[in-house]
């Protein structure tokens, strides 16, 4: 029978060095998506998922997080004497989560910020959720991760199509066969593959749900070439000994792991927002026009 999955572990110690001047003193995971910060899309995902534990792994400056999701008794005495309902669900969305956090010392990558957490994991099996993704979908992605895993008891990873021309950005699968709808064979998992190279358009998202079995793996793990230890070098000899499967999410992915990307997923998210959707939809129409006009002025 397996384990039920209590336990998330959000990595939250790189340097954020795509969003420089900004994160030089605000952690990425901080930088909001209209008026929240990414990393609380994450905690709600996890939380909605029957997550009950979580682990941020943190490094230097990153205090801000962990204020995030302390309690502040004084704001919220505050938004209740002047009746400000809305506001005051909106920072206690989380209040009832057991949220941990641990210091990565050194930023030695994504498989040395898992590795850190295996005294909080223990012999559990336990999902990584990273902050650079947030997900939609009628059920949250972690909650489908662990509802593979209590069908198969085995780690399972994460994956979505990507364009082709766009692959080498990922980790991708090479599967062998698709067992059911969705649900692959992995034989071997492929870092940033050129797109003449890709065993397939399947790239490895930011959820993974791993059985205690990888901490040992990531302990004898080499660091490559930049000094890193990639958790996706650990998966891949985790799937020498145990079956790794990769479950193909079909929901929305909103990337904002670089400028470009998070400017668009605040636009999506803005003409969402009760607040400024109207405001915002106005101005991009406004702007269309303006750039519309330069245009033909620039081709004359």
């Amino acid at each position: 029978m397996t384990k039920k999955v209590t336990k998330a572990v959000i990595p939250a110690a790189g340097l954020g060095t795509r969003f420089l001047p900004e994160t030089k003193a605000l952690p990425k995971e901080m930088l909001p998506i209209v008026d929240t910060p990414t990393i609380q899309f994450i905690v709600e995902e996890a939380k909605k998922s029957g997550i009950k534990d979580i682990v941020i792994v943190i490094g230097k400056g990153k205090r801000s997080i962990e204020d995030h999701f302390d309690s502040n008794p004084e704001l919220e005495m505050n938004l209740e004497e002047k009746h400000k309902e809305k506001m005051l669900e909106s920072i206690r969305k989380t209040n009832d989560m057991n949220i941990y956090f641990i210091r990565q010392s050194h930023p030695r990558g994504l498989g040395d910020a898992v590795y850190t957490a295996r005294s909080f994991i223990g012999n559990e099996p336990f999902v990584v959720m990273l902050g650079d993704d947030v997900m939609e979908d009628k059920v949250p992605l972690t909650k489908q991760l662990m509802e593979s895993y209590a069908n198969t008891g085995a780690s399972t990873l994460a994956v979505k199509k990507v364009p082709h021309k766009d692959i080498s950005k990922y980790g991708v699968i090479d599967p062998s066969k698709e067992i059911k709808p969705g649900l692959y064979n992995v034989k071997q998992f492929v870092e940033k593959p050129s797109p003449e190279e890709a065993p397939s358009d399947l790239a490895i998202i930011g959820r993974y749900l791993l059985t205690p079995e990888i901490f040992g793996i990531l302990e004898h793990t080499a660091p490559d070439d930049g000094g890193e230890i990639q958790l996706t070098t650990a998966i891949d000899t985790l799937n020498k000994t145990q079956r790794v499967f990769a479950h193909e999410f079909k929901g929305k992915r909103f990337d904002t792991g670089n400028k470009l990307s998070w400017l668009k997923t605040n636009i999506t998210f803005g003409l969402r927002h009760e607040e400024i959707a109207d405001g915002l939809r106005t101005y991009i129409k406004e702007l269309g026009k303006e750039l519309s006009e330069e245009d033909k002025t620039e081709n004359k």
